[in-house]
């Protein structure tokens, strides 16, 4: 699965009971409350707002929303060749478990070479007898072969690297392995012509995005919104009330957030063959009807309820760890 949206689903979400028609629904203050068009005008800025300069610089704004706060960043989506990624030593660093790997991994990566030289020089200047000399030759034959096949590997490897860079991927609004997110719009605004260090600054767009950004532009569409917070009391509610639109969009911003903050932990949990990625596939399946909803349903009722729970509380949990709020 890739990183953009796949597939677009329609799932009716519940909402609230709404007062009968007959009585009038009353505020805090003045009596009745406005009417459901004032509700709808505020609907308004997102549906309408100017997306021409999202598209011309190729950055969206997205909002997420997590168990602590709801908040604005910035995604593109860039050739992996052209992008560094985020630096997270001193992310890991504050994490004394992660700190204590690295350093182990560092000793097991050393290796020492005793080199006896005399010995060396002494089997050289002996002299050989046929019997060596071939099997000498034998194995630079060998061993000339064995280059062969190395280069030949070492070539194939160039040419999945080569594809591996040309194939886009996510980059946030992130600093040094933080998901920088905001509170509204103006806070966010400020940060983006602060000039402040982030890893989208590296994209050729940013200078132009700086001068050119308003808080009014700061409205996510609705596949650019995700309701992270939801996900773990969705999945603890049972199968027959599991909203696939939700799960869908969660699965692929954890995607792309494990992906861009270097969090191989949630990669895993989310890779093909995993038992959220088994989940997501049924979820995508039923969405898009016909004989494979019927299937994608078989195997939902397959997948367990508090597994998957446990899975995304974990998932949610690491992501919100690497959050930097700034307001």
């Amino acid at each position: 699965m890739g990183n953009p949206k796949h597939t677009e689903v329609s799932v009716a979400r519940q909402s609230p009971q709404r007062p009968d028609a007959d009585e009038p629904e009353l505020d805090d203050t003045t009596g009745p409350a406005e009417s459901d068009e004032a509700d709808e005008a505020d609907d308004t800025p997102r549906a309408s707002a100017d997306r021409s300069l999202w598209d011309e610089l190729r950055i969206d704004p997205v909002e997420i929303a997590l168990p602590a706060g709801t908040g604005f960043t910035l995604r593109a989506y860039r050739p992996a060749g052209s992008l560094t990624p985020t630096d997270v030593t001193e992310r890991d660093q504050d994490d004394p478990f992660l700190a204590r790997r690295q350093v182990i991994e560092e000793e097991d990566d050393e290796t020492v070479v005793i080199l006896d030289e005399e010995l060396a020089e002494e089997f050289a200047d002996s002299d050989e007898d046929e019997p060596s000399r071939r099997r000498r030759d034998s194995a630079t034959d060998a061993d000339a072969t064995a280059e062969d096949d190395e280069t030949e590997a070492e070539a194939e490897a160039e040419d999945v690297a080569d594809e591996a860079d040309d194939e886009e991927v996510p980059v946030f609004l992130s600093h040094r392995g933080k998901l920088l997110l905001f509170k509204t719009p103006e806070s966010l605004v400020s940060f983006i012509r602060s000039g402040a260090p982030n890893d989208l600054s590296q994209l050729d767009s940013w200078n132009e995005l700086s001068e050119r950004v308003e808080p009014a532009d700061i409205a996510p569409l609705d596949e650019d919104t995700y309701e992270l917070d939801l996900v773990v009391e969705n999945l603890r509610g049972g199968h027959d009330s599991w909203d696939s639109t939700l799960l869908i969009e969660a699965g692929e911003v954890a995607r792309d957030l494990s992906y861009a903050l270097r969090l191989p932990a949630v990669l895993d949990m989310l890779s093909a063959g995993s038992s959220l990625d088994d989940l997501d596939e049924a979820l995508r399946a039923t969405a898009n009807g016909g004989i494979g909803a019927f299937m994608g349903r078989r195997r939902l009722k397959k997948i367990g309820a508090q597994t998957a729970s446990l899975g995304w509380r974990t998932i949610v949990g690491k992501i919100s760890a690497v959050v930097d709020w700034r307001d």
